[in-house]
């Protein structure tokens, strides 16, 4: 079995050292080769050999040695070894060592009497340690104070052995003598950590006699008289007050250490404003002034658990908390953004938004590697703060309009986002933004970006000049026409022969000709001359960004371009009273749609235009054509309602998340309420009467009630073994992040004394077992708890597996229970979480991990199986509930959730209803990492076909 050891090294075994070769090298002279020899002996030890003919080698020839080196290999060496025999008593031989030891602690060089008394604290053995007391006495006095600390630590760990309160009846009045006249900061630390543990009530005496001088003592005793204190408090939360004084002048302590402690105590203690300010104000200290990012972020999840409980507190800081943007790490900024998104108010939403626009600018310079993506969260959150507070978008969304051209694509839709909102929830700057997108609608050099700025001119555009000016501009952007022409590659049929690419030939007639060797023919009357390939005609430098993007192929863009022009020549007829002007816009957007299809179908570009462009530009040159009044309603109104009910979808959504995140408390009808206007305030603080206020409030408003269900509890026990086995036993688990523990409850259902009881347990998956198994001995009819720790390291479903192993006094072997495996669910590791549609797209083209599960269901309806599956895999639907509306057949819709690991679950659910009333269809899931894709898909698998 494996040995424990403060100790670990990794050691071969498959080349093991030969006992007589190492004790060979013991009884030598030489201190390098004993030195390797007890290193070699030590490892075998821990790898579960157990020498047991080096004891005697040792003890004749190591003992004696004054060497340090072979004196620390020593001490390792009897901290391994077995000293108990089968029945717990002590080894006779371990007599001999007992008087090295003596002299050890009486060794006129400090580390060997260090060393030792560090030794004597990993000892469990009462009948070695007995004999050593005084010595270990002695040590408490000597002028070193490296002795002295370990000294106080020995007499610690002896007084909390089973019987040491009586080998060591007076040791706490020893420790407080030595606590009042110690000088060295470790020792008197250790000291008082002795009476923390031993003795309580003597720690607390000593605290509120010296609490002046608390913040004189060092930070290694502060650190334990604060730990004292969350302990006091937790078990009598009645004498808080005593010591919310001493935290407070704490909070002045020079090491960063105690301050960060004293702000988590303070909180943990208190929930006065005044307490929380004093808490919140030391975090954004130490967010400026620690370097160290891995703080910032530590610090950071703190100030966001003081947004969530006490946030009207957290509202004056906000200026403070927003200096951590300083920082260029992307994370801290992030994180940051994220606190001070839900702390912004009427009275700070001017200055958060300018400091905000300043940011934006400082991203300009290019200093930084990551400035686009800092700019993106910038965006994001000015976004969010003109949504919150419409009446600040007419002061950054004219800034933010200059990045529509940004390099960084992600910025740039975000601004054209945040403007096709602004727009429509400011009518009072439709004009002004109009006008300032049409003069830096060149600028703009990516497809999706063109694409959502061509829907607002479109839309918006509602003047005679803007429509006018919206026109100008897109012809502008798509430069001189048509898209392509061939070019003359020579003037004589010389040229001809000698190119085969090139042929000459005499034409009258203005259609273009295709030669036999696949080229195109100029339509020129009755010339001869030769031809080649067309080439592509470029536009302007100035003029350029739409012809360029579809002279790529983009023929989506190329749609969107074609419905622009239509919606803009449509609101021409309704604003401009000449028809000679009307007639002249539709006959160009004509041949600008013309020119595009001549485009798609030429040879020109590697792929030819896809059929839903085609399909969508003939439509609006049919529209511009033939004109009836209910096409126009829909093309200049419909689509605008759309986005409207949209937008207003969006806000319903974000208010449910609000209002889900709000904790919901009730307070029972027979909770004791104190109110603090009756009690007598003699002898309080202020920071008292404001403690007491908020716990009324607290216990009115039940939040002190816990929201844990009894019945959820009930549902997390497991039965391990069966009924009419001799030792019943039943798990409790408990799920906390990456910890599970398992509270075992065993009974002994027989007449007999259960020895060696042992519960053994293996995992399977991503779990680690953290601490070995213990031998128990149960009573005959009797129960023990026994706790099991499980570390877990990824999103995935596990299993724990084990029996449980016991002796009784008639049967020599050992008896063996199987117990039931437990399944650890995915499900405790997720939880639903909200991502914008930009956000999944990029997630799902990024994740490698997919998979796919075939729908297999009796349910027959497509709503009912997506809440279905909804529930049972405990995921959000990021898909609009409008988007579901409707009886067709088909159903689509995006699932997301986010595991306690940081782990992204996407799920695409796609079905289909079948003639025979019968769901069809996929449902696929991509995550980061294998384990949670396939976990997933497991879990679907299982519960998809049933309604319950």
């Amino acid at each position: 079995m494996e040995k424990s050891c403060t100790l670990l090294i990794h050691f071969d075994k498959g080349t093991p050292a030969i006992a007589n070769e190492i004790k060979e090298a013991l009884e030598g002279n030489d201190v390098s080769a004993k030195v390797d020899a007890m290193k070699k002996a030590i490892m075998l030890l821990l790898n579960g050999e157990t020498l047991p003919q080096l004891f005697i080698t040792i003890v004749r020839y190591v003992l004696p040695s004054e060497d340090h080196t072979v004196q620390k290999l020593l001490l390792l060496y009897l901290e391994i070894i077995e000293k108990t025999d089968a029945k717990g008593r002590v080894l006779p031989e371990m007599i001999l060592i007992c008087q090295n030891l003596r002299n050890n602690l009486q060794h006129p060089n400090e580390y060997i009497r260090g060393v030792t008394l560090r030794f004597l604290c990993r000892l469990n053995e009462t009948e070695i340690i007995e004999p050593l007391i005084p010595s270990v006495l002695q040590n408490l006095e000597h002028r070193h104070r490296f002795i002295r600390r370990n000294a106080i630590l020995a007499v610690m760990s002896i007084y909390k052995l089973p019987q040491g309160d009586q080998l060591l009846v007076d040791a706490p009045d020893m420790i407080e003598k030595v606590l009042s006249t110690e000088q060295d900061p470790s020792a008197k630390r250790n000291a008082f950590l002795m009476l923390f543990t031993c003795a309580q009530e003597r720690a607390t005496n000593y605290l509120l006699t010296h609490v002046d001088r608390v913040s004189e003592w060092g930070e290694l005793l502060q650190m334990v008289v604060l730990e004292l204190i969350r302990k006091v408090c937790r078990t009598n939360r009645g004498e808080k007050a005593k010591y919310i004084k001493i935290i407070i002048a704490l909070l002045n302590s020079p090491s960063t250490a105690v301050i960060y402690e004293c702000a988590g105590t303070l909180v943990s203690l208190s929930s006065a404003p005044s307490a929380i300010k004093a808490a919140a104000n030391t975090y954004c200290q130490l967010l400026l002034s620690q370097s160290d990012n891995n703080v910032k972020l530590i610090v950071l999840d703190r100030l966001n658990e003081l947004k969530s409980s006490h946030r009207d507190v957290m509202v004056d800081l906000i200026m403070d908390v927003l200096r951590a943007l300083l920082s260029p790490n992307l994370d801290i900024q992030r994180k940051t953004l994220d606190i001070v998104l839900e702390l912004i108010t009427p009275r700070n939403i001017n200055e958060v938004v300018l400091l905000l626009k300043k940011e934006v600018v400082k991203t300009q310079t290019g200093e930084l590697e990551k400035n686009g993506e800092y700019r993106q969260m910038l965006i994001q959150a000015i976004h969010s703060c003109a949504i919150k507070f419409p009446e600040v978008a007419s002061t950054v969304v004219h800034l933010l309009m200059d990045f529509l051209g940004d390099s960084n694509v992600a910025s740039a839709i975000d601004v054209v986002v945040f403007v096709r909102e602004i727009i429509e929830t400011n009518p009072k700057l439709r004009v002004s933004i109009i006008t300032r997108l049409l003069d830096t609608f060149y600028q703009i050099r990516a497809a999706r970006v063109c694409s959502c700025a061509l829907w607002i001119i479109g839309e918006y555009c509602l003047s005679l000049s803007e429509v006018e000016s919206a026109i100008a501009t897109i012809k502008q952007c798509l430069g001189d026409l048509p898209f392509y022409s061939a070019s003359e590659e020579g003037e004589a049929t010389d040229a001809s022969k000698k190119t085969p690419q090139a042929s000459s030939i005499t034409i009258s007639s203005r259609r273009p000709a295709v030669l036999a060797d696949g080229t195109y023919a100029t339509q020129s009357a009755a010339s001869e001359t030769a031809f080649s390939l067309p080439t592509i005609v470029p536009g302007s430098l100035t003029s350029g960004n739409l012809r360029s993007l579809l002279l790529t192929g983009d023929f989506f863009l190329g749609a969107v371009v074609a419905c622009t022009l239509t919606k803009l020549v449509l609101r021409l007829e309704e604003v401009q009273p000449s028809k000679v002007e009307v007639n002249k816009a539709t006959t160009q957007t004509l041949l600008i749609l013309v020119s595009m299809l001549q485009l798609g179908q030429s040879h020109v570009l590697p792929h030819p235009i896809d059929n839903d462009s085609y399909d969508r530009i003939v439509l609006c040159m049919r529209l511009l054509c033939n004109t009836g009044d209910e096409i126009r309603k829909i093309w200049l109104q419909s689509c605008r309602q759309s986005f409207v009910k949209m937008l207003s979808e969006k806000q319903l959504r974000e208010t449910e998340e609000l209002k889900a995140k709000a904790q919901v408390s009730h307070a029972q009808p027979d909770d004791l309420i104190d109110f603090y206007h009756l009690k007598s305030r003699k002898g309080m603080s202020q920071l008292e009467l404001e403690d007491e206020v908020q716990d009324d409030l607290k216990r009115a408003t039940g939040e002190f009630v816990k929201d844990a269900d009894d019945a959820n509890k009930l549902n997390r026990i497991l039965q391990l073994t069966g009924l009419s086995d001799p030792v019943y036993a039943e798990a409790y688990v408990t799920v906390h992040h990456y910890d599970i523990v398992l509270d075992v409850t065993v009974i002994n259902r027989t007449k007999e004394t259960l020895q060696n009881l042992c519960l053994e347990l293996a995992t399977m998956g991503d779990l680690k077992l953290v601490e070995r198994p213990q031998n128990y001995t149960l009573a005959p009819e009797s129960s023990k708890q026994i706790k099991a720790n499980i570390k877990v390291s990824s999103t995935e479903t596990g299993v724990i597996f084990g029996n449980i192993v016991y002796e009784t006094s008639n049967v020599l072997e050992r008896t063996v229970v199987v117990l039931n495996d437990i399944h650890i669910d995915i499900m405790d590791y997720i939880s639903p979480a909200v991502c914008s549609d930009t956000a999944f797209r990029t997630m799902w083209a990024e994740f490698e991990w997919e998979n796919k599960v075939a729908v297999n269901t009796v349910i027959q309806d497509e709503k009912e199986f997506l809440n279905h599956i909804i529930k049972s895999i405990n995921m959000k639907c990021l898909t609009a509930p409008s988007a579901l509306d409707g009886e067709c057949g088909f159903l689509a819709a995006n699932l997301y959730a986010k595991s306690v690991f940081g782990e992204d679950a996407l799920v695409n659910l796609s079905i289909e209803k079948q003639a025979d009333g019968k769901l069809s269809g996929y449902i696929r899931i991509r995550s980061k990492t294998q384990g949670i894709a396939l976990s997933l898909g497991d879990k679907i698998t299982l519960k998809q076909k049933g309604g319950s």
